[in-house]
């Protein structure tokens, strides 16, 4: 996810995502607004006898928003459970971005091991427990007199409890929904639990909508997220199965058939170029040296009354990313994802012998899936491996 750095911990980017900025006060008002109500709720469940009529004027906004900076501070430590555990077993952590529904860590890639995803799956919840427990004995300990403190540690102690009861529901790709994946893991691959788990995660965002139409529209929103989660991961594992032994090389078009342009076409000819070889991108050669990339987005760029003046060399991108023809092909797919770009020049020993986009990828993962599929029908033990050209 992208956000707004506004620090780091233990090497771990801390982000703000804009979703943030805008549930934050949100959040403080509900707490302020439910003040009186959620005073009674402690009083009950703890046995205190915070007094409601401490909270007067200004004092219920000061606390609503003390108690949810507090709650999305509890919220980073859940995270920072599962990064630094994940950060033991060798994984790295991209950064940890708090949004719309609290918190979410970003990890470069996710274990595969059944025991590790299990223990990081776990030490989330086990932070939330801790924090709560801690803050019971802190709330308990604490006189009446100071009110205004009381509420916010007890809300932090009921709250951290709920979150991480929340969060192990089997939901995947919530904390639940990774404990279940880790347990169906021990006796299938990898790829076959993420995809058990996500449809488990579907059905369980399915039951959560239905709730929410009658309960809080914010579960709907919530479990539109989640269905998209499990979705997208279970896609994502199932592509890096597939595309298991297989590398750029593999994939991508070479340099002899591929279609170039010169540096000095006119924008003009290149979108003619482009209608007529129904591309949308190319590389940019100069004396057989690749120099650049254009794409139709970059010729968008100029008005229609001033194309004929402007050469390709004014509109295209130099600043290349590339990649060797012996990576991965699921790390060209990442690599494009992160940079949002939908191809990327492959390159040797400082030479360019090719290109690879999102079409090739996605052409080799159907001829792959296909490709299965019959050996496991017909009881064959033929390569998978696809020949795109």
């Amino acid at each position: 996810m992208r956000g707004l750095q506004i620090g780091s911990a233990f090497g771990i980017p801390i982000k703000l995502d804009v979703t943030f900025l805008l549930i934050l006060p949100i959040f403080a008002w509900l707490i302020g607004s439910d003040l009186m109500q959620l005073v009674e709720v402690l009083n009950q469940t703890f046995g205190s006898s915070i007094s409601a009529s401490s909270f007067r004027g200004s004092t219920q906004w000061i606390v609503g928003a003390t108690a949810a900076v507090g709650l999305f501070a509890c919220v980073l430590l859940h995270e920072f459970g599962h990064s630094l555990v994940a950060m033991q077993f060798g994984h790295r952590i991209e950064s940890i971005t708090l949004w719309l529904f609290g918190g979410v860590a970003s990890f470069e890639e996710f274990p595969e091991n059944w025991r590790q995803e299990l223990i990081i799956a776990l030490a989330g919840p086990l932070v939330s427990v801790s924090i709560g427990v801690i803050s019971l004995a802190l709330f308990l300990r604490l006189p009446d007199t100071v009110a205004a403190v009381q509420f916010v540690i007890g809300y932090l102690a009921l709250t951290n409890v709920a979150l991480a009861a929340f969060n192990m529901l089997p939901g995947f790709p919530m904390d639940g929904g990774r404990v279940v994946k880790a347990l169906l893991a021990r006796r299938r691959s990898h790829a076959q639990a993420t995809q058990i788990a996500a449809e488990i995660g579907k059905v369980f965002a399915i039951i959560l909508a239905i709730v929410g139409i009658f309960a809080n529209l914010f579960l709907i929103a919530l479990a539109f997220f989640i269905y998209i989660g499990a979705s997208s991961e279970a896609q994502q594992t199932v592509m890096k199965a597939a595309f298991d032994d297989v590398v750029v090389g593999d994939v991508m078009t070479p340099r002899s058939e591929l279609d170039v342009v010169a540096e000095t076409t006119s924008v003009s000819d290149l979108l003619e170029q482009m209608f007529t070889d129904r591309h949308t991108g190319y590389p940019v050669i100069r004396d057989g040296t690749l120099v650049g990339m254009v794409t139709l987005d970059d010729a968008r760029t100029v008005k229609e009354v001033e194309r004929d003046a402007y050469r390709v060399k004014d509109v295209m991108s130099a600043d290349l990313s590339t990649i060797e023809p012996t990576a991965d092909a699921m790390t060209a797919m990442q690599q494009m994802q992160n940079q949002g770009v939908g191809r990327l020049p492959v390159v040797k020993n400082g030479t360019f012998v090719g290109l690879i986009s999102r079409s090739d990828l996605m052409t080799a993962f159907n001829i792959i899936q296909s490709r299965s599929s019959e050996s496991t029908l017909s009881g064959g033990a033929d390569s998978v491996l696809p020949q795109t050209r």
